[in-house]
């Protein structure tokens, strides 16, 4: 296979990634033939696939809408994949320019990315980093260079958490993040579930396809992931199908189980 000039010499392009897979199912053009492959497999399990990772996208926006009109100035987004439309600091420096936002992610092409698209702005940068080890984040100079922590902060943690798995201890990395957060600051989940509703088989070629990638899937209940705001009040209408979390329109909230994608927005008190 080719290497495009984009892609850094470092990484494996015959080998499917989790991050190139959600930019092929939103209609991105970073993705390599292994990714693809991957991802149609993936629409043959489930067809509905691009259409729930468009769910959560849309999801992500209306959260950061939500939290710029709350006054938030700082978003910390761990693994925020590929850039496409729609990204963290084009929506809060839309509504107040002087936003600051750290991407973070571990796949070096959405770095390299991300690095070409923010180029020139001065409140934005990122990171290559892996969520499950937040300490290092935390303490990242660039981190510390962009964000005051003895100030609000929106930590968004979108379509990642499924694939932590429970050895990793997921609580214990939302438990580090949140000890570095101030009062009045903000967590932003949303992650794979089958609550109540997906058939086993669906879910069972679903996973099979990711364990081709370096990223199994790890499929979470409602109940899993409200426990993982502990320490945070949920923001009405708590952990919901991402399409009914604060729809714009009443039709935007239709067939919502179809996106899979189970998401909510947390506030830390005091």
């Amino acid at each position: 296979m080719q290497r495009p000039d984009w892609a850094p010499d470092t990484i494996d392009i015959e080998r499917p990634s989790v991050a190139r897979m959600y930019d092929y199912y939103l209609g991105g053009s970073h993705n390599f033939a292994a990714d693809r492959a991957a991802a149609r497999a993936m629409v043959a399990a489930v067809p509905d696939a691009p259409l729930m990772a468009q769910a959560n996208r849309a999801f992500l926006r209306r959260a950061v809408q939500f939290l710029a009109e709350q006054g938030i100035r700082q978003f910390l987004d761990i693994g925020s994949g590929i850039p496409t439309v729609g990204n963290v600091h084009e929506i809060a420096q839309r509504i107040a320019p002087e936003s600051r936002v750290v991407y973070v992610d571990v796949d070096p092409v959405a770095v390299a990315h991300s690095r070409e698209i923010l180029s020139g702005n001065d409140r934005a940068v990122v990171l290559q980093e892996d969520l499950r080890h937040p300490e290092r984040i935390l303490a990242h100079p660039e981190v510390n260079r962009m964000l005051d922590f003895s100030q609000p902060v929106a930590v968004m943690i979108v379509a990642v958490l499924h694939f932590v798995p429970d050895e990793d201890r997921p609580d214990e990395i939302l438990r580090t993040l949140r000890a570095a957060l101030a009062p009045g600051s903000y967590l932003v989940l949303s992650q794979a579930s089958d609550d109540d509703r997906h058939d086993t088989g669906e879910r069972e070629e679903a996973e099979a396809v990711y364990q081709r990638t370096d990223n199994p899937l790890v499929i979470r209940s409602r109940r899993e992931l409200t426990a993982l705001f502990d320490g945070f009040g949920l923001v009405d209408p708590g952990v919901v199908w991402v399409p009914q979390w604060r729809p714009e329109t009443p039709e935007s909230a239709e067939d919502a189980e179809k996106a899979v994608f189970m998401g909510g927005v947390g506030r830390l008190g005091g």
